[in-house]
């Protein structure tokens, strides 16, 4: 009878992870200015079911705000999103690929692998504030409009960001009042210093917004943990040996010692009868 030999089960290759937006459209709006591109981004955010992957800077103030989605809501998210960039005159360019090839997705920034570095950053400490941007030309401009917004109102100064052609722009968070106090004075100063370019106010960013935004080191360091050893062992001090002095060598106590009494002979003693 033959034994039949147990085959072992073949081993197929782990199937690779699909990306969420490879099968969506593409929408692209270019603008020069930072502030613009921020306010673009949330309009296009709120006007359709679209995912803000994130920005491209290519130098000379040219930025372009990228989003994935369903077709019909990224062509509804790339207009409205212009139509914000040309209100403030920053428009250069928009695009909408209703399917991008798998090529373009594994070259250009285009795909989830921005969302994915995005989400690895650890939560804003301003999560449900409003966002203020200010932006100069030239970096002097930008650190004195930045003194006055901090001097100003009730606001913190979370990162600035620089795309070129000499235009910085000072991020603050706060609530919607004090942000708007502070733009306002950063202006001013602005002007006064060097070369005011633009500025934006967003009430309520969206999360996708959120994730994208610039922000300095020093606000998204965590607190490391002290490492303690699991078990401390303290130092036992050694025993002293005492030397105990002989007891016979110790001298005598006459006060403690016992005395004895010789006590005399009950019948020698007289009767108590003869003594009356």
């Amino acid at each position: 009878m033959m034994e039949l030999k147990k085959q072992r089960p073949a081993s197929y290759p782990e199937p690779r992870p699909i990306d969420p937006l490879r099968e969506t459209a593409l929408g692209l709006v270019s603008t020069r200015s930072f502030p613009a591109l921020v306010g673009t981004a949330d309009m296009m955010l709120k006007s359709a079911g679209v995912t803000l992957v994130g920005y491209e800077k290519i130098g000379s103030g040219y930025c372009t705000a990228i989003v994935r989605g369903k077709i019909a809501d990224v062509r509804i998210a790339v207009e409205a999103g212009a139509d914000t960039a040309e209100q403030f005159g920053q428009l250069v360019s928009k695009l909408v690929i209703p399917r991008p090839l798998p090529n373009l997705d594994a070259i250009f920034p285009i795909g989830s692998r921005l969302c994915e570095l995005a989400q690895g950053h650890s939560p804003s400490p301003f999560s449900n504030q409003a966002v203020g941007l200010l932006e100069t030309r030239g970096f002097p401009a930008m650190v004195g409009a930045a003194d006055a917004m901090l001097k100003a109102a009730d606001v913190q100064l979370a990162a600035y960001e620089t795309i070129g052609d000499g235009l910085c722009t000072a991020i603050i968070r706060g609530s919607v009042a004090d942000v708007a106090v502070a733009v306002e004075a950063g202006m001013y100063e602005a002007e006064r210093i060097g070369e005011f370019s633009t500025l934006m106010v967003i009430p309520r960013p969206l999360e996708d917004l959120e994730r994208t935004l610039p922000l300095a080191s020093c606000w998204s360091e965590q607190r490391q943990p002290v490492l303690m050893p699991l078990s401390v062992k303290e130092k036992q001090a050694e025993p002293e040996l005492i030397k105990l002095p002989d007891l016979k060598q110790l001298p005598t106590n006459s006060k403690s010692e016992k005395e004895l009494i010789e006590l005399p002979d009950f019948k020698q003693l007289p009767n108590r009868q003869e003594l009356l």
